[in-house]
């Protein structure tokens, strides 16, 4: 069916200089966040001792936004002692972070994205450290900073009302980075297991620069760009990290976009294949009409040469997912095939319409099929024709060429 694609709001990251929590806030206030909407709900969680930076900075030439949250120690210690206090050590786990968020007066979508973002987090170290969840202490990331860093851009991203949020390959960076734990290889470990799924690279640079809060962030609410995805640049904005890097300016760039309307005329499908080297032929017509009732759009079987020079015969069958089911039980209760392969793929196809024409042996159905609109073919119903021509003496091909000239009158 021949679908029109809204045009759809979108938040691209370009993750060329890796992420972190302090860059992405760059980024959104450089693309048009307010800073009071931004601070006023950062205040609802009651944390004192902090303040936000906001300075225009440039890196090779480009001018961004830098975020810098400046902490008071003696004012952050104080309201601790009332508020969400950290342990003796100084750590908070993800129960005292939950506290402060869910006990502030933050929007419900807001606090359940600042939730999801932590808990990612809290996720990646417990495996890292082979501990269950809640009892796993944040160290830097349970620091005033970074729940800034995280709340904050829970904050942006609820404030832009995006539909959809893309991100490019992400650079993680390279080197080691010193932590709690002491020395670590870049990626941290917590950052490799929260970026499973994204393209990423390394390299690039020669510090840390995706941090475990910037790939928690993305995983939060991104997925890869999707291959020939079109969209039009409406802003862009740019967020300044801390690093001044010779050779690769330390930014992460956001676009904040809106996808192109088009017509497509694709879905998501699967073939479904199996080989087999044992099995009476005679079998392929049963199998293939067992198939058919069961939906596939399409079957097919190719000669193949398996190990050892064995002639075989490959199963094809184009399906939908719901579909899958009713097709592996055929085949492997009909066939003698002991395992298959099953592969998602784009079906398109064009749009199609049926009509019913007069013509001097009655009326006939015919398909008519359209490219970007625009008639590309005209088919009249096989059965039909080869029923004229039994009845009639006439050749078929000479039926189908005469209603195909009727119907493209």
């Amino acid at each position: 069916m021949l679908k029109k694609l809204k045009k759809m709001k979108i938040l691209y990251y370009d993750c060329f200089s890796g992420i972190s929590g302090d860059m992405n806030l760059g980024a959104m206030l450089d693309l048009g966040v307010s800073r009071d909407t931004l601070i006023s709900n950062l205040e609802k969680l009651n944390v004192g001792g902090w303040k936000l930076e906001i300075t225009k900075d440039q890196r090779h030439g480009i001018t961004g936004t830098k975020a810098t949250v400046i902490i008071d120690n003696d004012s952050v210690h104080e309201h601790d002692h009332h508020h969400g206090s950290p342990d003796r050590s100084g750590h908070r786990n993800l129960a005292d972070i939950e506290k402060i968020i869910t006990g502030s007066s933050l929007t419900a979508e807001v606090t359940e994205l600042s939730l999801k973002i932590f808990t990612l987090i809290a996720e990646a170290e417990a495996t890292v450290h082979n501990k269950p969840v809640k009892e796993i202490h944040f160290h830097e990331v349970g620091a005033v900073d970074s729940i800034i860093d995280v709340v904050g851009a829970a904050i942006c991203f609820v404030s832009l009302g995006v539909e959809k949020v893309y991100v490019s390959d992400i650079e993680l960076g390279s080197g080691m980075v010193r932590c709690e734990h002491g020395l670590l290889p870049v990626p941290a470990p917590a950052t490799a297991l929260i970026v499973r799924g994204f393209p990423v690279h390394s390299g690039g640079v020669d510090f840390e620069a995706t941090t475990p809060t910037g790939a928690a962030i993305i995983a939060s609410i991104a997925e890869p760009l999707p291959p020939g995805l079109k969209y039009v640049i409406k802003t862009t904005g740019y967020g300044i990290g801390q690093k001044n890097n010779p050779s690769c300016p330390n930014i992460l760039r956001v676009y904040l976009a809106e996808t192109a309307g088009s017509q497509i005329n694709g879905h998501q499908a699967f073939i479904v294949e199996c080989n087999v080297d044992d099995m009476n032929p005679e079998l392929t017509e049963y199998i293939s009409s067992r198939l058919f009732a069961a939906g596939a759009g399409d079957v097919w079987f190719t000669p193949v040469i398996m190990k050892k020079g064995r002639p075989a015969i490959m199963i094809s069958i184009i399906c939908e997912e719901h579909q899958i089911g009713a097709i592996r039980e055929i085949l492997f209760n009909e066939s003698t095939t002991i395992g298959m392969r099953i592969f998602p793929f784009t079906k398109e196809t064009l749009q199609r319409e049926f009509e019913e024409i007069d013509t001097r042996f009655g009326r006939v159905v015919i398909k008519k099929s359209f490219f970007n609109g625009r008639l590309v073919s005209v088919k009249p119903e096989a059965d039909r024709c080869a029923a004229i021509a039994a009845e009639t003496g006439l050749p078929m091909k000479q039926i189908i060429q005469e209603i195909t000239a009727l119907a493209i009158k």
